[in-house]
């Protein structure tokens, strides 16, 4: 698992935090606490990665609420709602906004901690999935012009003779310049190539 995974806590009651903090403590879980809505959300940001315990039930700004502005902003951490009974429809409508699970308080120490290797597990796939598209648009970025726009042609599933004739330059050029691109892009072969183009948008817009 990477580093900088974290499970952030987010709950007005002391007591609650430091539960849920030693207990994730003992599991060797990397965590940051927070008791205010307004302060984890001036913070928050979308290079934060691991999964959100949550508290439905807030002062400032109740857990709903956050998990849509996290939502509206980009930042894709799953979320834990801990909720107490009288707030369970509440709950319900958070899983709908996208939350991955909730728990009821008391809650049972083997239930939170599964829950969060289960959220953990979900950040951890969408943390790798954004570290490979930032590598993604850095390859790309190292291209020159010339050699994105043989990229754009090969993505679009155009052959060598009509990229040449469309770039008016000699196949053997296009030939050239695709090897190029290939070892910039770090492509195991061509149809690799081809993934990573359409993976990262690289195609021609519709005539």
């Amino acid at each position: 698992m990477p580093e900088n995974l974290r499970v952030y806590i987010l709950d007005d009651d002391e007591a609650v935090r430091d539960s849920m903090s030693a207990l994730l403590d003992s599991y060797g879980f990397e965590q940051k606490v927070f008791s205010s809505a307004n302060t984890f959300l001036a913070e928050v940001s979308p290079e934060y990665a691991g999964c959100l315990l949550l508290d439905i039930r807030m002062p400032e700004m109740d857990g709903l609420e956050v998990l849509q502005r996290l939502v509206k902003d980009g930042i894709k951490l799953p979320v834990i709602i801990i909720t107490g009974h009288g707030d369970l429809p509440m709950a319900v409508k958070a899983m709908k906004a996208g939350a991955v699970d909730f728990i009821e308080k008391p809650f049972e120490e083997d239930v939170l901690v599964e829950s969060v290797r289960r959220a953990m597990a979900i950040g951890e796939k969408i943390y790798l999935e954004k570290t490979e598209q930032k590598n993604l648009q850095s390859r790309i970025e190292r291209l020159t012009p010339r050699e994105h726009e043989v990229l754009v042609h090969i993505a679009s599933g155009r052959q060598n003779k009509v990229i040449a004739y469309d770039m008016g330059i000699s196949p053997r050029t296009i030939e050239i310049h695709r090897a190029r691109v290939i070892e910039k892009m770090q492509a195991r072969n061509l149809s690799h190539l081809v993934r990573m183009a359409i993976e990262a948008g690289v195609l021609l817009a519709p005539n």
